[in-house]
């Protein structure tokens, strides 16, 4: 459910637990994330891709950190800080230049481009800060097409969609389409959608960068309200994420300066 006010002091200690507390809440869980020395180098193209003659800009610098599954953890630093990178190597957008990531027990470096795209499709949930949601759909539909490359049924599908839709509030908007509904209500039309396929990882890109203060927080809570055992990823320059998330890794120009609970 999307909360309606700040959570109070309570629910922030419920939400985030700490230290020792969390740790041995969080120690038997298993590691679902793992970055080992990333770097990552994108051309002057800016496609992440270099030739002999491209001048380069190193956006990740020997990163790394290891996410257990149930963990909120909020990549958190300003623009151009290398967070949204991270996100991107982790859910096999992009190719490290250099160092391993295993996602699920998997070695993204070591499998290829076909094989990634199965693990996300089949494990990974994606949430962007431009909704990516087609005009022309209702809600419904709209959360439902992660669905149809699975061949799943029309019946199920929809289904499953009104379900999905529901546990982010928006159980009366199945039909509406995007035009109809605002910016918050939007973005929970993309969360619905990252959570359809019942994901172990939620990654989310800048979730709040088109929204107002308010409905920025709320988004904010809902990731968290449906992490369950999940891993969840948010890069993020919302200092908020740090009241909401298990951890923080705060990233600035390329290197990870501080990973706090």
């Amino acid at each position: 459910m999307v909360r309606d006010s700040q959570p109070s002091a309570d629910d922030t200690a419920r939400a985030r637990t700490t230290g020792d507390d969390l740790t041995s809440a969080t120690a038997a869980s298993p590691v679902t994330v793992r970055c080992k020395g990333v770097t990552h180098e994108y051309g002057d193209d800016s496609s992440g891709f270099r030739s002999a003659s491209s001048r380069t800009v190193t956006a990740l610098r020997d990163v790394s950190f290891a996410v257990r599954a149930g963990e909120v953890v909020g990549l958190v630093g300003p623009s151009g800080s290398g967070k949204s990178t991270a996100l991107h190597v982790v859910g096999g957008l992009l190719e490290p230049s250099a160092g391993t990531v295993e996602v699920l027990g998997t070695d993204l470096t070591g499998i290829s481009a076909a094989q990634r795209t199965k693990l996300r499709r089949d494990h990974v949930g994606f949430v962007f800060q431009q909704f990516h949601l087609l005009p022309s759909l209702s809600a419904r539909d709209n959360v439902a097409l992660p669905l149809v490359e699975r061949g799943v049924s029309r019946r199920e599908r929809r289904r499953r969609a009104a379900e999905s839709l529901e546990r982010v509030g928006l159980g009366d908007r199945l039909t509406h389409r995007p035009g109809e509904l605002s910016g918050g209500e939007q973005q929970r039309v993309a969360i619905a959608r990252a959570l359809v396929t019942d994901p172990e990882i939620v990654l989310a890109d800048e979730p709040t960068g088109e929204l107002d203060t308010e409905t920025g927080r709320r988004v904010l809570d809902l990731l968290v309200d449906v992490a369950d055992d999940r891993t969840v990823l948010i890069a993020t320059h919302d200092e908020r994420a740090v009241a909401v998330t298990d951890r923080v890794l705060r990233l600035l120009d390329g290197e990870v300066t501080t990973d706090a609970r």
